[in-house]
């Protein structure tokens, strides 16, 4: 070989590779075991096959029923079954249906509404009767398309092309044509409905006054057109009275419904029926109230006012409330558990009520209200209500902050308050707010005690009385008076003094003096009435001062009706009305006179303890929007104060 003459070999070093080739080891992959599926994964993925599955079968058996449907000239013979005994035809006549002409230019005429009607340009015109029995057919095939359960892609298709279609077969039928087919595009007309309400002058004058009046007009067309509506008016502004009387007005009570109104108090339900009852000049058996074991509804009742709790009750009875065309919720700011409830049923059962042909009217009425929580919400209200604002007639009303005031002791310190209102300042009613029927009733004793009012029962009264009987009545009658007086005599004792020490303060009264002077040098602003009545000696406000007689009444809900009624009476002459009350006249209450207002700044509320599961009463403060509530039945008949 040659290469063996060159003197290489196949074993020569020098030709072979200084490396050895890397040789690509394999990589040893372990093989990971799967994990069996449990039980649950087992049944998940049976599901998702059965799932499948179904749709496969779905989609196969939507296409056999398409390749078997009947035609859409055999689907207008048909009639469906919903409509036997309502007054309608059984059998159409049969018609011939004419395929469109594409040959013809098409002409688009516009008429009002969104319906637009095609009209073939060449077409020959028709009698002026075949227009209103297509109408009819139109109308039935749209019935029929809604409500069959057959093929839903059709029907559909059939439902919104049903016009057109219509429009398509027919020719024009002359100029007259395009008012009979945009009548039925508008709402049914009705009747405007009056109910003449005879009132006396007075009650008419003085309802003349009220801001909502002025307002009737935009309310009641809100109403009309809304099934929802929110007022907001300030206090004073008449919407709890005028409101149901609006409505009576137009109507809503005539055909046998009844129009209701929930309040959150028992008292205000008895005392706006009452004043409702007056206002109208009608009797209690038409505008009647219902509260917790008690009321006058009768079968005439057309206008009753009651309290959330009972409308809630009813609500277990009847879920619809049929009987009732109009629910009025007042004084939605309160938000108690029961009107919230009251709120989230009744918007539901407005929409089913609607469906029924039967619709209802709801009416929330607030004067301090968060309009947001209701507007904003889609979930309470799928269509958002229009909210009316009403202005209010209220007088200015200020409010002055107590400088010193201890956080345990507040009813002492509305009774120190009252006084220095009483001694010191002009005439007008005072209201104060206290948290319940003992401190009420506590209150009304000091004030009684300080400010005696005593009626005059004379010896002059008492003569034409003697005079009246005959001659042995009236030496019986004198000799009684002799020993009465002669008992009442033999009982006088002497009587010490009560001292009670808690009444008396701990700090030195040096020091307390020293602070009241600092105190009043402080802070000198304010309104000229205010004259420091928040630091007052109490020793001064204990003595009895027959000279400024007070007509103190106590008011709270357990109170009897009887005596309830003597708030809204004038007091007598030359005294001052003083009304102790709880939270009850805060809202829908107007007690005439009422000047200034003592507002403790506490209220009960009721709170639930999770561990025992009781609820249980506790004093906590107000919130902002009774605070402004209970300022303003300061401001009714003339420019207030409140003190707090």
């Amino acid at each position: 070989d040659g290469a063996t003459l060159k003197g290489i070999d196949q074993s020569n070093a020098l030709v072979l590779p200084s490396k050895k080739a890397k040789k690509k080891k394999a990589s040893c992959v372990v093989q990971q075991q799967k994990k069996p599926l449990s039980k649950k994964q087992k049944k998940n993925l049976q599901k998702v096959l059965e799932q499948k599955e179904k749709k496969k079968q779905r989609a196969e058996l939507l296409s056999k029923l398409n390749e078997v449907q009947a035609s859409e000239a055999e689907m207008k013979l048909l009639y469906t079954t919903s409509k036997l005994g309502t007054g309608g035809r059984m059998f159409q006549p049969k018609r011939v249906t004419q395929e469109p002409r594409t040959d013809v230019p098409e002409r688009i005429r516009s008429i009002s509404g969104a319906n637009k009607r095609r009209h073939s340009s060449g077409s020959e015109p028709e009698p002026e009767e075949e227009p209103s029995s297509s109408e009819e057919e139109e109308e039935e095939q749209k019935g029929d398309s809604e409500k069959s359960s057959g093929s839903a892609v059709n029907a559909a298709e059939e439902a919104e092309g049903g016009v057109g279609r219509a429009g398509a077969e027919q020719p024009p039928a002359g100029p007259r044509a395009p008012e009979p087919q945009a009548a039925p595009s508008r709402a049914p007309c009705k009747p405007a409905v009056f109910i003449p309400v005879h009132r006396s002058p007075e009650i008419q004058e003085a309802r003349l006054k009220l801001p909502i009046l002025a307002e009737e007009q935009v309310v009641m067309e809100a109403i009309n057109d809304n099934p929802i509506v929110i007022i907001c008016g300030e206090t004073g502004s008449g919407k709890t009275t005028q409101v149901p009387q609006f409505l009576y007005e137009a109507g809503y009570a005539s055909s046998g419904g009844i129009i209701g109104i929930t309040e959150p108090r028992r008292v205000a339900a008895v005392s706006m029926s009452q004043r409702v009852a007056k206002e109208m000049n009608l009797s209690h058996r038409v505008v009647s109230y219902q509260i917790r074991y008690e009321g006058n509804v009768t079968d005439e009742t057309q206008i009753k006012f009651m309290t959330d709790g009972v409308l809630l009750k009813e609500i277990q009875k009847d879920f619809l409330l049929s009987k009732y065309k109009v629910i009025i919720i007042d004084e939605a700011h309160e938000r108690s558990m029961y009107t919230d409830i009251l709120i989230g049923l009744l918007s539901r059962i407005v929409p089913l009520r609607h469906k029924k042909g039967l619709p209802l009217k709801l009416i929330i009425m607030s004067a301090t209200l968060r309009v947001e929580d209701f507007t904003a919400n889609t979930r309470l209200f799928s269509v958002q209500p229009p909210v009316i604002q009403v202005d209010a007639r209220q007088f200015p009303v200020t409010v002055h902050f107590n400088k010193k005031t201890p956080l345990d002791d507040y009813s002492g310190e509305c009774f120190r308050k009252v006084c220095k209102i009483h001694r010191m300042l002009p005439a007008g009613g005072i209201l104060v707010f206290l948290t319940g029927q003992a401190e009420v009733h506590s209150l009304c004793r000091r004030l009684r005690k300080a400010f005696p009012y005593q009626k005059n029962n004379t010896a002059a009264d008492s003569v034409p009385l003697l005079f009246s009987l005959g001659k042995d009545d009236r030496e019986d009658a004198v000799e009684e008076i002799r020993k009465f007086k002669s008992s009442r005599k033999r009982r006088r004792v002497l009587t010490l003094p009560k001292i009670d020490l808690n009444n008396y303060s701990v700090v030195p009264p040096d020091e307390g003096d020293e602070d009241r002077d600092f105190d009043s040098d402080d802070d000198a602003a304010g309104s000229d009435l205010d004259l420091d009545l928040g630091d007052g000696d109490s020793e001064e406000d204990e003595k009895s001062d027959s000279s400024l007689p007070l007509y103190v009444l106590p008011l709270y809900s357990l109170l009897a009706p009887e005596k309830q009624a003597k708030v809204f009476r004038p007091p007598p002459p030359g005294t001052r009305l003083c009304v102790v009350a709880t939270n009850v006249a805060e809202t829908s209450l107007t007690i005439p006179g009422i000047k200034y207002v003592v507002d403790s700044g506490r209220e009960k509320r009721r709170c639930y303890d999770r561990i025992t599961g009781v609820s249980s009463f506790r004093v906590s403060w107000v919130s902002q929007a009774s605070a402004e509530q209970r300022a303003g039945r300061a401001g009714r008949t003339e420019p207030g104060h409140c003190y707090r």
